[in-house]
C-alpha cells in the first residue's frame, strides 16, 4: 500500500530525469502515479524507463481508457494489456474514470458524462466486477469533471459513488479539484458533496489546477490539469482530510507542466496539510 504522503504524477518531461537516478538517490517523492495507457508497449525505452523508476519508487496506475460506462461492456483486449501493465509495475493502486469513452470499438479522446440512475449503475458495476476480477485487485473509481447535469438523472454523484461502492467492493478516488469544477459549472454545493462521500471509501485523493472560461457573460471552469492548486480547492482539500483522515494525495498536472521544483513545492503543500491531521 502507499501510506498517507503526496505524490507526483510521473510526466513525459521528467520521465527520463527519474530513471536516471542513481540507485542510491534519495527519493524525489513518496510515490509516483502514471498514466496506464502510456505504457501499454510491449517494449521499447519507454517502458525500460519506468522499469527503472518502478525499482525505486512505489507507483499508481491511473487510467484513462477503461470506460467503466460502456453499456456494450469492456474491450477484451484493452483488458489485457492493462493487465500485462500491472502485472510488470506491480502498481499499489490502480484508479479509473467514472466517464464513458468508447463505442462500437472507436475510442474517443474524452471522459464522457453518464447520466445517474439504476441502469447506469447496473452497466458501471458490472464493468467494475469486470476489470477487478481481471487485475485481481481492488479499483479505485475517480469522480469526474461535469459541465452537464442530466434530466435522467435519479440520484446524485456521491450517491452513485455510494451505490457502486456497495455493490462491488470498489474504493473512490476523490478528486477535490473535479469536485469544484463541477459544483461552480452545475450550481452544487461543493462542501455537501464532499460531506456525502463515504470518506471510508476513499483510497486516494487528487488535486488539481483548472482554467476559468467564459460562456456569455457566465464563467466556467475546465480541468485542464495547467495550474497550481487554487487556494479554495487548498481549502476543500483541508476540510476532507480533516473529515476522512489523511490519504495518499496526488498532485496533477497534464498540461503546461512546469519545471520539477514546481510540482514537488505543490507536494509540499500537500504534505504539510496531511501532517496536521495525522
Amino acid at each position: 500500500m502507499i501510506r498517507p504522503a503526496a505524490g507526483i504524477g510521473l510526466r513525459h518531461p521528467h520521465l527520463a530525469l527519474f530513471a536516471a537516478e542513481a540507485s542510491d538517490a534519495p527519493l524525489r517523492a513518496p510515490w509516483l502515479e502514471i498514466h496506464s495507457e502510456n505504457f501499454l508497449c510491449d517494449g521499447g525505452p519507454r517502458l525500460a524507463m519506468l522499469d527503472a523508476i518502478a525499482a525505486r519508487y512505489l507507483i499508481s496506475c491511473h487510467g484513462v481508457g477503461l470506460s467503466l460506462g460502456s453499456a456494450e461492456g469492456l474491450d477484451p483486449e484493452h483488458l489485457r494489456r492493462l493487465k500485462t501493465l500491472f502485472d510488470r509495475t506491480q502498481p499499489k493502486l490502480i484508479s479509473e474514470h467514472l466517464a464513458w469513452s468508447v463505442t462500437d470499438g472507436t475510442y474517443l479522446n474524452d471522459l464522457l458524462p453518464l447520466p445517474y440512475n439504476d441502469e447506469t449503475l447496473n452497466t458501471v458495476a458490472r464493468n467494475v466486477e469486470t476489470a477487478q476480477s481481471t487485475f485481481g485487485q481492488k479499483i479505485l473509481i475517480e469522480n469526474p469533471s461535469a459541465y452537464i447535469s442530466f434530466p435522467a438523472s435519479t440520484m446524485s454523484e456521491p450517491e452513485f459513488l455510494a451505490h457502486l461502492v456497495a455493490r462491488t467492493g470498489c474504493g473512490l478516488l476523490l478528486d477535490v479539484n473535479n469536485v469544484y469544477v463541477s459544483a461552480h459549472n452545475n450550481g452544487i454545493d461543493a462542501q455537501d458533496y464532499l460531506n456525502t462521500i463515504p470518506g471510508d471509501a476513499v483510497g486516494e485523493i487528487h488535486l488539481a489546477g483548472h482554467s476559468v472560461a467564459a460562456h456569455g457573460n457566465d464563467p466556467f471552469l475546465i480541468d485542464t490539469h495547467s495550474a497550481k492548486v487554487c487556494d479554495d480547492v487548498w481549502g476543500l482539500y483541508a476540510q476532507t482530510i480533516a473529515r476522512i483522515g489523511p490519504r495518499p494525495t496526488l498532485i496533477e498536472w497534464d498540461l503546461e507542466i512546469p519545471e520539477l521544483h514546481i510540482l514537488l513545492g505543490e507536494a509540499a503543500k500537500a504534505q504539510n496539510l496531511l501532517d496536521l491531521n495525522p
